[in-house]
């Protein structure tokens, strides 16, 4: 039987719901960030020398990174099994309920040491969530699109992270023209709270979306395996593994960009926080303009020379955006993030669509997710504590951190260049995998199905 085919509107619509959800996701998860800097050390670490409150805060702040490779597993469990609309509705009902809940939790001087331990488990389910939500909102835009569309398709929730960080420092940079005094009573919980609404919205848009096309011809076919995380480090761990490496230069420029410059900009260098926090949001918004860009030119050239491209761009950049943050005036830090977000934004719009073509669709959830949130919780989570750690020993000196940075880029760009995707950079399919779809549609065994793809993947 074969792939079940939607008009033109419905593909728009999965796409639609791919980016706001996403967006709405990130932006709850990705707030905490923007807060930890500014907030949580005084708050809910106080009883410590500033330094030490500073990286306690911004421990709290990656630690959940290593769960998000369980809600990766979770979640997938569910995407690749029962379909990927159950678990994305999951991931932003749970995420959404936690995020309000950080809004409500009392401080330290409320209920003591209780308050940073709250925090973090709140912040450990959110790890939980958004470590389940980029591969469904991947799939749900990848497999409702055309193959030959599939570059684009793909980066489009992968704006939900600029998005997600637009909305979070923007509200922020909102919150902070009230007086010090109130925004650290009250002005900071406000953002988390309001999230619930957005929720709503994400869970309606997602809710009104029949499965993708891909599940659908796999649940037809008899292919989905009784355990998809079994199959695919069985058959596909070499996959994985790359994955997981390819991920380091999309995702630590992202917080190093982001979190640690919000950071580093205002402890370090003493600059304004709220002119700090408006410099990344505009930063940030290039990238809305990059994503899809490239995404759309990954349909032509091919992902991996898109992703060369971007991933060198970091690396070359490195040491000039600290030049700049060195500057200590805010046109230089708006002009360092803006570049830093543009190169970003190349390697980040191929990664999604990239990365759901190194797995079959009977696994494709369970693949992605979970090279990719080992990738973001090995390299992406720890960014702001390793750059301020390196930058603190070093008697302030940068360049460990850009050097840090650099040696990310490298693995990546090894990584990629040893992947081999089940179908072509470009979004055509290959043609021995047509021959190996022929003889699966024949047996409709799991095992088999796994076994001919995995040939293909590693």
């Amino acid at each position: 039987m074969g792939r079940p085919t939607y008009s033109k509107k419905i593909q728009r619509k999965a796409l639609w719901a791919s980016l706001i959800g996403s967006s709405i996701e990130y932006y709850d998860y990705l707030l905490y960030g923007a807060v930890a800097a500014l907030v949580f050390n005084k708050v809910y670490f106080p009883n410590f020398d500033p330094k030490i409150g500073l990286l306690l805060a911004l421990a709290s702040f990656g630690i959940p990174y290593f769960f998000r490779p369980l809600g990766g597993v979770i979640f997938s469990h569910i995407g690749d099994k029962m379909g990927r609309k159950k678990s994305l509705v999951l991931t932003l009902g749970i995420m959404g309920v936690s995020t309000a809940l950080i809004g409500l939790l009392p401080t330290y001087h409320a209920i003591g040491i209780w308050a940073p331990i709250l925090l973090v488990a709140l912040r450990i389910v959110q790890g939980i969530a958004v470590g389940g939500e980029w591969g469904g909102a991947v799939l749900l835009a990848v497999e409702y699109a055309d193959e030959k569309k599939r570059g684009f398709a793909g980066s489009i929730p992968m704006m939900g992270a600029a998005v997600g960080m637009i909305l979070g420092t923007g509200t922020m940079s909102l919150m902070r023209l009230l007086p010090d005094a109130q925004f650290l009573a009250w002005g900071w919980r406000l953002p988390f709270i309001a999230s619930l609404g957005l929720v709503f919205l994400g869970i309606w848009l997602r809710g009104n979306l029949d499965e993708t096309p891909d599940f659908q011809k796999s649940k037809q076919d008899g292919s989905i395996p009784k355990l998809p995380i079994v199959t695919t480090f069985k058959y596909h761990w070499r996959a994985i593994i790359l994955t997981t490496g390819a991920k380091a230069i999309e995702t630590a420029p992202f917080y190093m960009f982001a979190t640690f410059g919000i950071s580093y900009a205002t402890n370090n260098l003493s600059m304004p926080e709220n002119s700090v926090l408006n410099a990344v949001t505009i930063g940030t918004l290039s990238s809305l303009l990059f994503i899809p860009l490239a995404g759309r030119i990954s349909d032509v050239i091919g992902r991996k020379k898109v992703f060369f491209a971007g991933s060198l761009g970091v690396i070359a950049f490195a040491i000039p955006y600290f030049l700049l943050l060195s500057k200590t005036s805010m046109l230089s830090l708006t002009v360092a993030v803006l570049i830093g977000y543009a190169l970003w934004s190349i390697i980040t719009a191929v990664l999604g669509t990239m990365f759901s073509e190194m797995f079959s669709p009977e696994v494709r959830y369970t693949g992605i997710s979970v090279g990719y949130q080992m990738g973001a919780a090995i390299f992406g989570g720890t960014m702001p504590l390793v750059a301020t750690g390196l930058i603190t020993k070093f008697n302030g000196s940068w360049v460990p951190a850009a050097v840090y940075l650099m040696i990310l880029g490298v693995i990546s760009i090894i990584c990629v260049a040893l992947i081999k995707p089940v179908t072509n950079d470009t979004g055509n399919t290959n043609n021995n995998n047509k021959k190996d779809e022929e003889v699966m549609s024949d047996t409709k065994t799991p095992l088999v199905h796994a076994i001919s793809h995995n040939t293909l993947t590693e």
